[in-house]
């Protein structure tokens, strides 16, 4: 075509025409402390025609160190003349990242580049480019990274690269970053799992891509899921349990139920539920040491813990008095115990603890007293449901802690892959003494090919008791849900980056979506995932979850509960 057709390329302001399409172009003008996970996917939409161009130059490790020396000197001349003022704080950070960069390029860790960047808005005319950028720039500032257009600088900007990096370049175009840096720029690595024989956990919300676990595979079988009520903290562990008992058929499963939530679900699954309210026909004996295979100096400890979480408020010398007829009654016998025989054991002799004996009495003509017995329960089943409800809240630690118990002596005794359900799991974590014995059964369950799955409104109840937070460190994967807030210790402990803290409040629930937004903590990875169902998945789910005393079950879209 002739000169000067609409063909020719154009250029504007901050705009240039190529043929009919329109390029909007962007430059970097400051980075966030912190690039969020998944922020690529997020900025360049599916629905908009954006890119990002990268072209990047190694220097040479010499000339690194003389870079990242120059910054450091800068810095610390700046904080010693104290004029540095609201800036102090940044210079601070300026130089102890100079510091530990220094140390990671001399030790070839890592190494410096020089990266050129430019975020490119595409469009069919002036006014829908400059809508396209407009909402780029909004995006990008989202994510904290504070962006310029160049003026009379387009050609310059999108000026196809030379390869040693010897072409001008507007302000803004060339950035230093560590290897790093670098790395995070490009979208093409995939954190997505996928192991033989695992379980569908969910599909990455970056591109859609299925993530698999297989627990049994990895160094410790327990995992934890955190979220608040609504989040789809039940559906969640339900549908991972139904995918479990698919791939794993011969697994062995015992859900701790406290608010009866997974007791339809067990039944609907051919499972068998045991019912230990105070009403209910079965009963487990708190005291019978089968749980320990007959180790009676092991039942004694494990039942100690378990008064401590029944009485809180025992004094020192109480506390050491209910010991001391513990460890008397199991090696006097009977064989099998009562609470019962536990009671007298307390009142023989003067020097018994009045108030200790009044407080005992609650299982001779109080509200426990159909636990003051031998044990009832008996089943073969692989699926086993224990469902607590009726029981009242302060008595729910005490119960939960001698059903775990029981169940810990289950696993000991059967072959095979098994996993243990524990809803609430921070009512073992209030107390001490049973927080100590739950991180007991996560480091040891292991040896008898066997996990927990701790369900939990809120990890800041672990973060408090170093048992607590020895659970959590023994945890190969921790979901994280929609959460209220998350602490600096939180963010700390579980190495959640600024981004990864302040989106968990805004995870989108299932309520609004039709399926819970997560973060999953699986190894040294941090991957945000969709619960999701399939329809039959779904419809199992949907039929059979929630507390019997509800009069209308709800019946959510797929992810909720």
């Amino acid at each position: 075509m002739p000169p000067g057709t609409r063909d020719d390329p154009a250029e504007g302001v901050t705009w240039l025409r190529v043929g009919r399409q329109y390029r909007a172009p962007l430059l970097v003008r400051q980075f966030p402390p912190e690039v969020p996970f998944g922020f690529l996917g997020r900025v360049l939409t599916t629905t908009e025609s954006v890119e990002l161009r990268i072209e990047a130059h190694r220097i040479p490790s010499p000339r690194a160190l003389e870079i990242i020396h120059g910054a450091r000197a800068v810095a610390e001349a700046e904080l010693a003349s104290g004029t540095a003022g609201s800036e102090t704080s940044a210079l601070e950070v300026e130089r102890e990242t100079a510091e530990r960069f220094g140390r990671e390029v001399a030790r070839r860790n890592q190494e410096l580049w020089k990266v050129g960047l430019a975020w490119v808005a595409f469009g069919t005319s002036r006014p829908q480019v400059e809508g396209v950028r407009a909402r780029l720039v909004e995006r990008l500032a989202a994510f904290g990274f504070r962006v310029r257009s160049p003026r009379y600088e387009v050609r310059a900007t999108l000026t196809p690269p030379a390869l040693d990096a010897g072409e001008s370049r507007p302000a803004g175009y060339w950035q230093t970053l560590p290897t790093d840096g670098v790395a995070a720029l490009f979208p093409f690595v995939d954190e997505s799992i996928v192991e033989p024989g695992g379980v569908l956990l969910g599909l990455a919300l970056s591109d859609a891509s299925p993530v698999f676990i297989d627990r049994w595979a990895q160094a410790s079988y327990s995992w934890g899921i955190f979220g608040t009520t609504g989040s789809g903290k039940t559906f969640t562990a339900a549908l991972t349990l139904l995918r479990t008992r698919w791939m794993r058929p011969e697994a062995s499963t015992i859900v701790l139920d406290p608010l009866g939530e997974f007791a339809g679900l067990v039944r609907r699954l051919g499972g068998t539920v045991i019912s230990i309210a105070g009403a209910a026909p079965g009963r487990l004996n708190p005291l019978d040491p089968a749980t320990t295979a007959g180790d009676r100096a092991e039942k004694s400890a494990r039942v100690a813990a378990m008064f401590r979480a029944l009485f809180p408020s025992l004094t020192d010398e109480e506390a050491a008095t209910l010991d001391s007829a513990i460890h008397r009654l199991y090696a006097r016998g009977p064989t099998v115990p009562l609470l019962g025989d536990l009671a007298d054991e307390v009142g023989r002799g003067t020097s018994a603890s009045p108030r200790l004996v009044t407080l005992l009495e609650i299982f001779r003509t109080g509200s426990l007293c159909h636990v003051n017995g031998p044990t009832t329960v008996t089943t073969d089943s692989t699926l086993v449901g224990v469902d607590l409800t009726g029981v009242p809240d302060e008595h729910l630690p005490f119960h939960l802690s001698y059903v775990l118990d029981w169940a810990y002596g289950r696993l000991t005794r059967s072959a095979g892959p098994k996993l243990v359900v524990v809803d609430e799991a921070h009512l073992l974590v209030r107390h001490e003494a049973t927080a100590e014995f739950l991180d007991r059964v996560v480091r040891h369950v292991r040896h008898y090919n066997a996990g927990l799955l701790l369900l939990s409104q809120s990890p800041e109840d672990f973060l408090g008791r170093s048992s607590g937070r020895a659970v959590l460190r023994n945890l190969y994967a921790t979901a994280f849900l929609r959460l209220p807030e998350i602490s600096e210790g939180a963010r700390s402990f579980f190495g959640l980056t600024g981004a990864e803290g302040e989106w968990l409040p805004k995870a989108r629930l299932p309520r609004d979506t039709g399926y819970s937004e997560s973060l999953w903590r699986i190894g040294e990875l941090h991957l945000p995932l969709a619960i999701v169902a399939s329809t039959p998945e779904y419809e199992l789910l949907a039929g059979s979850l929630g507390r019997p005393d509800r009069a209308e079950p709800t019946t959510p879209r797929t992810g909720d509960l």
